[in-house]
């Protein structure tokens, strides 16, 4: 009893999220990859997914993959306040993830972006949805981003035009560190959501099944640098 007690003592205090709608994007291969909230129970498969990447240094994946997997972590055990999670598979293989959190019921945080499955823009496809989740359905009105590696900073930074903090005083700093942090407001997020956000709703409950069950990667062969662990 003494250790339940505790227990709801250190866990982070939760906002009322709406939940994500799952949508269906058809990639350039034409296969379709299914965009859905992840659920805590499959949390295992995620964190499955991310571990072999921490070893991986080439385009900054051990640091993405080693932050998401203590993110994944702090999601699940009720560590992290208001964190979401959203995963992309196709035909349920997990083909990358997004976290993210609530700071305030107006500011949203966006944490990491891995993607899987690389040449596909999965990866874009799924931060897309994420700025999508905080600004159309949590009504946030702006997210704080952070890019850890050049194809990171190309994508957001670049490709968003979003707005650089690091000259605001008092100046504002993301929870993830020192680096620069930049902002998508809701006007910005609205311009650029014709050629950013895709994907259909409702999906069709035949394609929405094939991602009911995750599976994990058998292989990464796409991502430069990773060698499975053989022993």
């Amino acid at each position: 009893m003494v250790a339940m007690e505790l227990e709801k003592e250190l866990r982070a205090p939760q906002l009322q999220m709406t939940p994500y709608p799952p949508k269906s994007i058809i990639l350039a291969t034409g296969e379709t990859l299914v965009v859905r909230q992840a659920r805590k129970e499959e949390a295992a498969i995620l964190l499955e997914t991310v571990y072999p990447l921490i070893g991986v240094a080439r385009d900054y994946y051990d640091i993405v993959a080693a932050r998401m997997y203590s993110e994944l972590l702090g999601w699940v055990r009720d560590r992290t306040a208001s964190e979401f999670v959203l995963v992309g598979a196709i035909d349920g293989v997990i083909g990358g993830i997004v976290t993210s959190r609530m700071m305030t019921e107006k500011i949203g945080i966006s944490l990491h972006t891995i993607t899987i499955k690389r040449g596909l823009r999965i990866g874009a496809q799924l931060f897309a949805a994420k700025m999508e989740h905080h600004i159309e359905y949590l009504r946030q009105d702006e997210v704080y981003i952070v890019a850890e590696s050049p194809i990171g900073f190309r994508r957001w930074m670049i490709e968003y035009g979003l707005k650089d903090l690091s000259g605001e005083y008092p100046a504002i700093q993301h929870e993830l560190g020192g680096i620069p942090t930049y902002s998508l407001t809701r006007d910005l997020y609205f311009s650029v959501k014709p050629e950013k956000v895709f994907g259909t709703r409702p999906v069709d409950p035949s394609v929405l099944a094939t991602a009911d069950i995750l599976i994990a990667p058998d292989e990464y062969p796409q991502i430069p640098g990773f060698r499975r662990n053989e022993s």
